[in-house]
């Protein structure tokens, strides 16, 4: 129970920043002690004192070999400290599993194509920075292609289905805008960095990828929009095509692709749906 309430009263000083103040530099806290190698002198019951003892001197022994049961000859092993191995216990990584245990790898897998690209990017990297061992990546991707393609799936924001606001314009905006914001998320810097260093052959492998999972949604996303536009009279039935739905998301590939652009501008989606889609899907 006393071991309890101090790891208790150690996770709580943890948090709080005054562990290492109160138990000073991890030395075991404990009542003066003697100088090493002599004993303290005892007092006899009269008040005397009785002669000192020597004592040998204390002699550490290292974790190894105390687990192992190995003690040198006439060595007394140093008594373990409480306050140290809780404190060590605390210090050790937690091991992840399961969804923890994904969730920081595919944060690294996005740091690393952020900050070095695709072609920096290692297995033993993410690894590394996810605190885990290279195997357990390669249980479940066979190559960083797989895990690359895995982790921006998980991570990227997907299209979902705009509300009836009334007008094909506000729908229109309000789908671009929230294109434009998952570009601006991590994943989605991920993307962009993916895709402005790839070759043409390295292209071949995440084109699938980017294909159903990014342009498709957005397609689909726009053409229900201008369906219900039609039912509603602002957009001209001849409008509703799978042409004028590419134009969103080749204006944004464009962007990113062709100009380089790290971030869209801020008035992008305004001038987009205003200058460019309106003038193609309303009624003459």
């Amino acid at each position: 129970m006393a071991m309890d309430r101090l790891v208790r009263r150690l996770v709580a000083d943890r948090a709080s920043g005054r562990a290492a103040a109160r138990t000073g530099e991890g030395a075991c806290p404990s009542a003066a002690a003697p100088a090493p190698g002599v004993a303290a002198t005892p007092v006899s019951p009269s008040g005397g004192a009785t002669p000192a003892r020597a004592v040998s001197p204390a002699v550490a022994v290292s974790p190894v070999a105390a687990s192992l049961g190995v003690v040198e000859s006439g060595a007394e092993p140093e008594p373990l400290c409480p306050v140290r191995i809780a404190r060590e216990a605390l210090a050790r990584p937690v091991r992840r599993r399961g969804r923890e245990l994904e969730s920081a790898i595919f944060e690294a897998v996005l740091d690393q194509l952020t900050s070095g690209g695709y072609a920096r990017l290692t297995m033993e990297g993410v690894a590394a920075a996810a605190r885990t061992g290279k195997a357990a990546l390669y249980r479940r991707w066979a190559s960083k292609a797989d895990l690359v393609v895995d982790a921006l799936d998980a991570t990227l924001s997907r299209p979902h289905d705009i509300p009836d606001l009334g007008a094909a314009r506000a729908e229109l905006l309000q789908l671009i805008e929230v294109f434009v914001d998952a570009m601006g998320s991590p994943a989605g810097t991920a993307l962009q960095a993916l895709m402005g260093e790839l070759s043409q052959q390295q292209a071949e492998v995440f084109k699938d990828f980017i294909v159903q999972r990014v342009i498709e949604p957005t397609k689909e996303a726009i053409l229900d929009i201008l369906r219900r536009g039609v039912e509603r009279g602002d957009v001209r039935p001849g409008a509703v095509t799978p042409l004028v739905a590419d134009v969103v998301p080749a204006m944004l590939m464009f962007q990113v692709k062709a100009c380089d652009r790290d971030r869209l501008p801020p008035d992008f989606a305004v001038r987009l749906v205003d200058d460019v889609l309106v003038p193609l899907i309303r009624q003459p």
